[in-house]
């Protein structure tokens, strides 16, 4: 009795179609994160700051989002993070991978009442790191 199977090696090498390669090509990179550090500065009467789960970055070419995984120095909803008048807050979100090809991505929050912040424009580097003023 042996510990191993006898394996044979296939003769013909699998063929994988052009159009498999492209979507594998195109695909998020799973390992990928995008990281904003943002900042946001109180009005003259003081402020509050709060960021939902529903906050995502929106390729602008392709229908993905790229969803908030991580937050620090901001409070998360339905807490807020309130400051004193002229009081200015850093804070750090973590997204999941963007698509290969994204040139350029809105920061959306997605929400069920007005006023969700929305960033638009922003152009792609090759950090992904940035650095977004949440004042509009």
């Amino acid at each position: 009795m042996t510990d191993h199977a006898d394996v044979k090696e296939p003769k013909l090498k699998p063929i994988v179609e052009p159009i498999i390669k492209e979507a594998i090509s195109n695909n998020v990179d799973a390992e990928q994160q995008v990281i904003v550090h943002g900042q946001y500065r109180a009005g003259e009467f003081g402020d509050g700051i709060r960021i939902w789960k529903s906050t995502f970055l929106c390729d602008q070419h392709s229908t993905h989002k790229s969803r908030l995984i991580y937050t620090e120095g901001v409070s998360s909803y339905p807490v807020w993070t309130l400051l004193a008048p002229g009081e200015k807050i850093n804070f750090m979100l973590v997204f999941s991978g963007l698509p290969k090809g994204c040139r350029q991505f809105d920061l959306r929050e997605i929400i069920p009442q007005p006023d969700g912040f929305e960033i638009k424009n922003i152009r792609r580097n090759t950090t992904d790191v940035y650095h977004v003023n949440f004042n509009y």
